[in-house]
């Protein structure tokens, strides 16, 4: 029996964590490769903000030709000019809601917020958490929390 998989993956973060730390991007043909290696995908998630322009649409449908379920949520520009388009509760409740149906959750993204979820995952639910984050960006607690942290480096960019 192959071990079951739930992936997660904060497309916001990713994006923005790479282009800082490496100035390129993030290779989601690989890290699929590489996430799903023997392994049995009973979800995988892909949390974004539409802008609604070209360039994006054709984005969000590369992923879902690799096997994502994109999830959409409407960019809002507040009146001070920050934006809010965060997706942090919407990753937490997929991940507790289809845990119980996987080995190994895993989470694409260095944001320390979701340390308390992965700490959850693995001490009160028994499960495996991998998180791949773009180490220099990525909350230390978030590192600790996860059962491997697997930085997002050499061929998992583009």
């Amino acid at each position: 029996m192959s071990e079951k998989v739930l992936i997660l993956v904060d497309v916001q973060n990713v994006y923005y964590t790479t282009r800082h730390s490496f100035k390129r991007n993030f290779d989601y043909n690989q890290f699929w490769q590489q996430a799903t290696a023997d392994r049995e995908v009973v979800k995988a998630f892909a949390y974004a903000v539409d802008r609604g322009d070209q360039k994006q649409r054709e984005f969000q449908n590369i992923l879902r030709a690799i096997g994502f379920e994109v999830k959409l949520k409407p960019f809002i520009q507040r009146r001070d000019g920050s934006a809010k388009g965060d997706w942090d509760v919407g990753i937490t409740i997929d991940a507790l809601e289809y845990a119980d149906q996987v080995d190994t959750v895993i989470l694409v993204s260095g944001d320390g917020d979701f340390a308390m979820l992965v700490d959850k995952l693995r001490v009160d639910k028994g499960k495996r958490v991998e998180v791949y984050g773009a180490e220099p960006l990525t909350a230390n607690g978030l590192i600790t929390a996860a059962s491997q942290f697997i930085p997002i480096e050499g061929k998992l960019l583009l």
